[in-house]
């Protein structure tokens, strides 16, 4: 069994294409792995947030987690800032790591060229030296990223290998960058050539988890399609069509192309994948508004997760901390 680990921003509300996408395999995947998730609120506030809306948005997104599957007997579950070794390690990581590896970083040179409010924070250039201890401090085998995440992978690699050589013990496991496995792809409902994503201002082509059930249709049923009228599964030249037909096969468990062949009218083919996405996150929605009133039981979950969580990472950074010559508490 693998240790895996995996983190997710708490900016933003939880849509059909995260949950589609990486949260369902997230749940299916706890039982196969050893799989550790975090809430990276330390990233969060890498750029100017609202203190009491970044609170309230993690406790949201936990609540979320815990509504759509991860089980906390089972996953690791926590809130980055309350495993108080994540920003221990990353000092160290960061005292490890060339000022021009960091400004390389892809992600760095895009946000830092669009400007973040009206600061550009140090933050932006050290995260991932955070990321890195995010990583190491758990001895993740895998970490399942997309292609703009893997060069952090590569750069979390580098710097473990460059400590363990001064070292000359295995201080730190090296991750692999695996690709997740596959997911539905979901597209934006008013634009389908672009990702369902929470940094798109098109609220009508986004389906939020906890989103009603009228709202599910009325989004559905605006949803773009194309001037065509036969429903065929084409993404290159149908990318409307072709992105209902995969959400519908996503929530109904047959293929995209196989639930072209139910419908002959883009009318019938946006009603029934509406409904078979409402029916879908029903018991999600049942189960987030449950916890929803029970805050403490949520803030029990995390904490459990944080302990576990301790009992590596602790370890982990004891390890470090020997290997660059800090003298242990007596």
């Amino acid at each position: 069994m693998a240790r895996v680990l995996s983190g997710i921003q708490p900016t933003g509300e939880v849509h059909l294409g995260n949950y589609l996408g990486a949260l369902l395999n997230w749940v299916k995947g706890q039982y196969t792995n050893d799989a550790f998730h975090l809430i990276v609120d330390l990233h969060a506030i890498t750029v100017p947030q609202d203190p009491e809306e970044l609170r309230s948005k993690t406790l949201e997104l936990a609540t979320m987690l815990f509504a759509v599957g991860l089980d906390p007997d089972v996953a690791t579950v926590f809130v980055q800032s309350h495993v108080p070794e994540h920003s221990q390690l990353a000092w160290i990581m960061e005292c490890n790591v060339a000022i021009g590896e960091l400004q390389r970083m892809t992600q760095f040179k895009d946000k830092s060229s669009r400007g973040a409010g009206d600061l550009i924070s140090c933050g932006l250039l050290t995260y991932p030296a955070l990321q890195a201890a995010d990583i190491l401090l758990y001895d993740a085998e895998e970490v399942p990223v997309g292609d703009d995440q893997r060069q952090h992978v590569e750069l979390t690699r580098e710097i473990a290998t460059r400590v363990n050589n001064r070292a000359g013990s295995e201080v730190f496991v090296l991750p692999k960058a695996v690709h997740p496995a596959a997911g539905a792809r979901v597209m934006d409902l008013q634009d389908p050539t672009k990702k369902m994503s929470k940094s798109i201002e098109s609220p009508q082509g986004i389906v939020l988890l906890t989103d009603t059930a009228d709202a599910i249709v009325k989004k559905f049923k605006r949803a773009v399609t194309d001037s065509d009228t036969e429903v065929r599964y084409d993404p290159a030249n149908k990318p409307g069509v072709s992105n209902l037909l995969d959400i519908f096969a996503a929530c109904t468990g047959t293929t995209a192309e196989a639930a072209a062949d139910q419908f002959s009218q883009y009318g019938a083919l946006k009603q029934a994948t509406a409904d078979a996405v409402v029916e879908m996150v029903r018991p999600i929605q049942q189960r987030f508004n449950e916890l929803s009133a029970d805050p403490s039981e949520v803030g029990a979950r995390l904490a459990k997760g944080a302990t576990k969580a301790r009992s590596v990472a602790s370890a982990t950074l004891a390890r470090a901390q020997q290997a660059v010559g800090l003298l242990p508490p007596q």
